[in-house]
């Protein structure tokens, strides 16, 4: 049997529900149709599954990223927030896929260890430990601007290192002071050329890394891109490309903030085109090698955003725009045109990845989809978990609730209130 290959496309803070998805599937998670573009995310999606309930096992960048390499949720990850780092000691699915014969590569924004705020070159000797084969490990949007705050003494990354040469860093660092300053609906164009766009910048160097894998062995690649995380910085010709577009209103947003959220809305809109751009590209160099047939193609995000949402933006809380996640599998053995509302969590990656890798799974809390992907089931969890902190959040076929130091809080008809504006507690 010929292992497969697996192709994983990781954005930060991308929330469920801006997924093309079609009438009927709008009709269940009761949200108006938006008019995004993301047509390689759609052709991904129509040779696929796809899963409209699925969550992030901690809405928050670190640990989400935790839950994934480790294959446990939250309380089981190791890393209870965001200044903490992934003991490179502890096992992760990762270094099974290496320990088994795979190429295990990555570019892009992994917060593997996003407490050291460092990054070299992109790599660090704990990325070997981890179980990557090469990496081009980069900062983060805020992380770029927040280790000169630490230390002002040169770039800390690759990233920042690129923009310095092409005599850019500066105005990148004022560019994001400008916009701290002027606070979350800042949706301004950034001065970056398209090419030296974080995203773009980061889907470039996945394109390079898949040309130079050997062929013949299997490979893994994640790609890990920056956005559609806040700030709203998009290239001037990005902007330029929505800058008409009107967005369905936020749920429970303030009226008076209408226009500017709207602003903010084409931008993550155009940031997430963007992003569906450099997938194509990256598909692309699949084909060129001759492994569209043998690759296996994943597309998910560590966490969702608020975006607007009862007047809040970013994620860390228990609301469906924070741990509401998307999740598409196209490849070899998966079903194709199909989209399911089987209860499924981030953390679920890992064990799917290794059991079609042929490879058994040892993380104890993830749990292979290849049934659902297969179509034996309709079934997969009977409950899935987020939590952060002090807070929890359970959810079952037909409700959800939330925890607070052990006690609940609040709980809603998760099927015929998906918008949580009931509190049946």
């Amino acid at each position: 049997m010929v292992r497969p290959n697996f192709l994983l496309f990781f954005p930060d803070q991308h929330r469920g529900d801006w997924m093309p998805y079609d009438d009927q599937i709008l009709k269940i998670i009761q949200i108006e149709k938006l008019p995004i573009r993301m047509p390689n995310i759609e052709k991904i999606m129509h040779r696929g599954t796809s899963f409209y309930r699925c969550i992030s096992p901690s809405p928050l960048c670190a640990p989400a990223r935790a839950c994934l390499a480790s294959g446990n949720r939250y309380e089981n990850c190791h890393v209870p927030g965001n200044e903490y780092d992934y003991p490179a000691e502890k096992e992760s699915f990762y270094r099974v896929l290496r320990d088994n014969g795979y190429i295990v590569g990555g570019v892009g924004k992994f917060d593997i260890h996003k407490a050291t705020f460092y990054w070299d070159n992109g790599w660090i000797d704990d990325l070997g430990r981890l179980g990557f084969t090469t990496a081009i490990d980069s900062e983060g949007k805020w992380a770029t601007i927040n280790s000169f705050k630490r230390d002002p003494v040169g770039p800390k990354g690759p990233y920042m290192k690129y923009l310095q040469d092409r005599g850019l860093m500066e105005s990148h660092i004022s560019d994001f002071e400008m916009r701290r300053k002027n606070g979350k609906f800042c949706s301004v164009p950034t001065p970056l050329p398209d090419e030296a766009y974080g995203d773009t910048w980061t889907g470039t160097n996945g394109i390079e890394m898949l040309h130079n894998f050997p062929k013949d062995k299997p490979w893994f690649l994640q790609v890990n891109f920056p956005g559609p995380h806040d700030p709203w910085d998009v290239t001037l010709n990005m902007k330029k490309r929505w800058e008409n577009v009107i967005f369905p209103a936020a749920e429970r947003g303030k009226p008076e903030d209408t226009m500017a959220l709207n602003g903010v809305r084409q931008n993550y809109a155009a940031m997430l085109e963007n992003i569906d751009t450099q997938i194509g590209l990256l598909l692309n160099e699949v084909e060129n090698r001759g492994e569209s047939d043998n690759t296996i193609i994943i597309y998910s995000s560590d966490h969702g955003e608020m975006l607007g949402d009862k007047n809040l933006f970013g994620k860390h809380l228990p609301d469906k725009g924070s741990i509401h996640i998307p999740l598409v599998f196209s490849g070899p053995g998966i079903n194709k045109n199909y989209t399911t509302g089987a209860l499924t969590e981030l953390t679920d990656l890992s064990a799917s990845i290794l059991d079609y890798a042929g490879i058994t799974n040892k993380f104890q809390d993830s749990i292979s989809l290849m049934p659902v992907l297969k179509g034996e089931t309709q079934e997969h969890r009977e409950t899935i978990q987020s939590a952060l902190a002090d807070w929890k959040v359970i959810i079952d076929k037909h409700y959800k609730s939330i925890f607070k130091n052990g006690k609940i809080q609040q709980k809603f008809d998760a099927v015929n209130d998906p918008w949580e504006r009931n509190n049946l507690i």
